[in-house]
């Protein structure tokens, strides 16, 4: 897939998922489309640039809580969007924790329903022998 469409359809999902908290979850509104739009850019460049570094400085407790730090992470991030956005209102730690479930779990669904998607090789060339992929590096002896 073109990178232009893998990240617009990523935002795409990003904009269902918060349109989705903002219909579910109480505490969690926004005012415009174009807030819409904002917000899930910043959620994204966020996403990109600042939440691996919170995932590395917080991976123990990540490790300890078996997965869940990643969420509280999510949370903080879409309470800190909601408090530097203008009309995107998020109530308090609470509401912010059920958007980043939601959002996580539009964001699980969709890639479930869309993975394996696209052109499959015809069934003898999908793998080669002793069970080892036809297009792996290693040669069969």
């Amino acid at each position: 897939m073109h990178p232009l469409i893998s990240l617009l359809f990523r935002w795409a999902v990003l904009a269902l998922g918060v349109v989705l908290s903002a219909e579910i979850v109480p505490g969690i509104d926004y005012d415009t489309n174009r807030t819409l739009i904002a917000v899930v850019v910043l959620l994204s460049l966020l996403n990109t640039l600042i939440k691996p570094l919170l995932v590395l400085f917080t991976l123990p407790f990540i490790m300890m809580t078996m997965g869940l730090g990643v969420l509280l992470i999510n949370a903080l991030l879409f309470l800190f969007v909601g408090r530097i956005i203008n009309g995107f209102h998020v109530a308090g730690f609470w509401s912010a924790l059920g958007g980043a479930v939601i959002v996580s779990l539009t964001h699980v669904i969709v890639a479930l329903f869309s993975q394996g998607r696209g052109p499959r090789p015809p069934r003898g060339q999908r793998r080669g022998g002793a069970g080892k992929r036809a297009d792996s590096d290693v040669i069969d002896v």
